[in-house]
């Protein structure tokens, strides 16, 4: 699995200012910590960036490609101007950039995908709608459809495009989370050739800080077995790193045999191996999420 550093982020105290005082030292330490995780992608993440954007994301960057070249970039932010003013500055490193993202709203794609097209960017095709989150699999497929027979329409294959059918907290809409499995698993019928991609993150956005890694970890194992190819993950999260490398195989088997049904003797697990059979019963549903889950 593709992973894609999220800590190049304004909402980071540390990189919010330097992005704020445009000192590079911080952003330029934080692109080589992520290329020597082997980050497949960098996402430059600036949030709205309202204010300052159009500036702003050009600089950073060519800040970060001071120091990292042959890395690729995500370029986030909901700034139009910003996406455009950064298209213009970033380097070929032989990969696209990806835009992320462009909404399955039409006054958002309608400006959005002719910048993609003009400057060969691949996208993330978000699965906001008009109101918003879709309910089920069944809303997210139709906003794919539709978002990407626009691309189509402007000469932007597939391929080129990174599906998000968005992650939400298990802690507040757990059956999201398995609406968005299922929907993964309809990708490549609807949209032949589509990539994928999800800040995965998400699911544990709200649950204690201690469970944000297996809950994160345990997710990215269940979207792979439907088909993900990326997540925007926490870098340094070396579990997280070595389970997207396919070195943690005892991990991806649990997971996988627990989501088709086979019910592994708790008394043979290790008790972190416990831990991923319980997060996987909690995003299933199986159980009700609790803060002390993993104790029970």
């Amino acid at each position: 699995m593709l992973l894609i550093g999220e800590s190049l982020n304004v909402i980071s105290t540390k990189i919010g200012r330097a992005f704020k005082e445009r000192d590079p030292k911080p952003i330029q330490e934080e692109a080589l910590f992520q290329k020597g995780k082997g980050m497949d992608y960098i996402d430059i993440n600036l949030g709205p960036a309202k204010k300052d954007g159009h500036e702003l994301m050009p600089w950073v960057v060519q800040v970060v490609q001071e120091v990292v070249d042959d890395t690729p970039l995500v370029l986030d932010t909901s700034n139009i101007n910003a996406i455009e003013a950064a298209l213009k500055v970033v380097k070929d490193c032989g990969t696209p950039p990806i835009i992320n993202s462009i909404m399955a709203r039409p006054e958002r794609y309608e400006k959005m995908i002719p910048l993609a097209a003009k400057y060969n960017a691949d996208f993330v095709a978000l699965m906001w709608g008009p109101d918003g989150l879709p309910r089920d699999e069944n809303e997210r497929a139709a906003l794919c459809v539709e978002l990407l027979y626009a691309a189509n329409e402007a000469g932007i294959p597939n391929e080129k495009i990174w599906v998000d059918g968005i992650v939400t907290p298990v802690n507040i809409q757990q059956p999201q989370a398995v609406c968005l499995m299922e929907f993964q698993g309809m990708l490549q019928d609807i949209a032949p050739g589509a990539r994928s991609t999800c800040g995965v993150s998400n699911i544990s956005n709200g649950p204690p800080d201690h469970l944000r890694p297996i809950l994160n970890r345990t997710y990215t194992v269940m979207l792979q077995k439907y088909g993900m190819e990326s997540v925007i993950a926490d870098p340094k999260d070396d579990q997280m790193i070595s389970i997207a490398r396919g070195e943690r195989q005892d991990i991806i088997d649990l997971v996988y045999g627990v989501m088709d049904g086979n019910e592994p003797d708790m008394t043979d697990l290790s008790k972190e191996l416990q831990d991923y059979k319980k997060s996987v019963d909690v995003i299933l549903g199986k159980t009700l999420f609790s803060d002390s889950y993993l104790e029970l």
